[in-house]
């Protein structure tokens, strides 16, 4: 196996053990961006010789003898939605085109004071709006099981990245299954951490309220190591709770005795593809053999879940890129036009479509006289789907279920359809508007060897539980070892 096939924690172990440098992986991972980057398309920007940098500095402390970080010389891509000082972040939109950040996000300065080596930026749905990855102003990401298919999105670059091998481990984010959707389709692992879990700070916003920064990696313990890494309070974002991050990697492999899944029967039904459904439930009849009891719950709310969503958060993304107006930066439009007509040519030049799409929905439904109508119902819509986890998680510890209702579709197929692309995210999005973390895992293959996804959902901080059961299935299976032929 070569280097870039290897996980985070072999790379940590024959960097330790003097089998390889930080260099030496550097070297191989940007070997493998130059050869596969054309065909995956996974990156907005790599800085070749910054890696190379990077990389010899925590060679240059090791040898040293200093301190160094939990994640010394490991790869880690970023989406380019989080601010990198010095480094352009576009969100992949023509209107943030040329903009470069004077400072790092939270979870940046965390993988540096980590020793990470910051590993290029990665492509995505514009401003983090969609499910395939083909809203970028700049590229259309390829699924490496397949690249003729999409590999789900907003954080699809993310996903490809770490699916294809071009880095170990990736940052995304996840507004309504924008971490755990690409990562069932790409075949990798991925978390949306309970809201609050990890700092927005630098995380440029789609919907406040919904965001969370989470990790990408080939198996569980990569990820529970990324999340160890970049989580934790932070005072510059209120909404980040001052709740201590458990060492995660510690605990993974303690036996979870009486392990309690729920399985809703709301997701099992209309629209689930035949291969998904089979390959979750033998995940799930896995869990039984070892040990675990299945417990029948129910969500009735959720079936109203995918609405409310998008009123919720379209009228958060019409305030959030409000900002974005041609006046103090990003795009300004090269024709000459009035306070008005500037700011209405610099949006429309800037923003795709699926971007202005969604900032009209948001804009009329917080509209007077629609307010009340539609804002206000969704929210005690979202109130009333935080209730039926709070009642199902009474009667078991995760509950469990596919996190798509198909394995990756076909580049263009949904392009026009914009109903049957927001349909991806049916049941991923309920987490989001309960705040609960979730974690997308392989479960197995269809006949076209296209990758499943098995979703956990926990309780409010309850990662540590998540990976533990996540860890538990992973072990009887190989799905997470398995490595496409890009």
């Amino acid at each position: 196996m070569s280097l870039t096939e290897k996980t985070a924690a072999d790379l940590l172990a024959l960097q330790a053990a003097g089998a390889a440098t930080a260099a030496d992986v550097a070297d191989a991972f940007l070997a493998a961006y130059r050869d596969r980057e054309p065909k995956l398309r996974a990156f907005v920007s790599l800085d070749e010789a910054d890696v190379r940098r990077q990389a010899a500095a925590v060679d240059a402390k090791r040898a040293a003898g200093q301190p160094l970080g939990m994640l010394a010389g490991v790869p880690v891509a970023v989406k380019d939605v989080l601010c990198t000082e010095g480094v352009r972040t576009t969100c992949s939109s023509r209107i943030l085109a040329d903009f470069v950040p004077p400072y790092d996000a939270h979870v940046v300065g965390r993988l540096r004071a980590a020793d990470a080596v910051l590993f290029g930026k990665t492509n995505m749905d514009e401003f983090a709006m969609g499910s395939s990855t083909e809203n970028s102003a700049f590229r259309v990401t390829r699924n490496p099981w397949d690249t003729a298919r999409v590999p789900g999105g907003s954080s699809g670059g993310s996903a490809a990245a770490v699916a294809g091998c071009l880095a170990p481990l990736a940052l995304g984010t996840d507004t309504g299954g924008s971490i755990r959707q690409p990562a069932a389709l790409c075949g990798v692992v991925g978390l949306k951490p309970t809201y609050g879990r990890v700092s927005r700070y630098g995380l440029i916003a789609f919907a406040s309220s919904l965001d969370q920064v989470g990790p990408f990696a080939h198996d569980v313990t990569d990820c529970a190591l990324l999340l160890e890494a970049v989580a934790g309070h932070d005072p510059r974002d209120s909404t980040c709770v001052n709740e201590p991050v458990p060492a995660y990697t510690r605990t993974l492999n303690d036996p979870v005795k009486g392990l309690r899944i729920g399985v809703p029967r709301e997701f099992f039904g209309e629209g689930l593809d035949a291969e998904v459904e089979a390959a979750v439930r033998a995940a799930l009849k896995e869990y039984e053999r070892r040990g675990a009891v299945l417990v029948d719950v129910s969500l009735p709310h959720s079936k109203y879940a995918l609405a409310a969503y998008y009123i919720v958060a379209p009228a958060e993304a019409s305030s959030n890129l409000a900002r974005f107006d041609g006046m103090h930066y990003g795009h300004r439009t090269k024709e000459k036009a009035d306070l008005v007509g500037t700011v209405a040519k610099s949006r429309g030049e800037g923003f795709g479509p699926e971007v202005q799409r969604r900032i009209m929905i948001g804009t009329y439904v917080l509209s007077s006289g629609y307010k009340d109508a539609y804002y206000v119902k969704a929210l005690k819509v979202r109130r009333l789907v935080k209730g039926d986890f709070d009642a199902a998680f009474e009667r078991c510890d995760v509950i469990a279920g596919p996190t798509t209702p198909t394995a990756a579709f076909r580049a263009g197929e949904k392009a026009d359809d914009p109903l049957a692309m927001y349909l991806s995210d049916v049941y991923t999005v309920s987490c989001n508007l309960a705040g609960l973390p979730g974690l997308s895992l392989p479960c197995g293959f269809t006949a076209a060897g296209l990758p499943v996804g098995l979703q956990l959902l926990g309780r409010p901080f309850a990662e540590e539980t998540l990976f533990r059961a996540a860890r538990m299935y992973e072990a009887a299976t190989d799905w997470h070892a398995r490595r496409p032929a890009v």
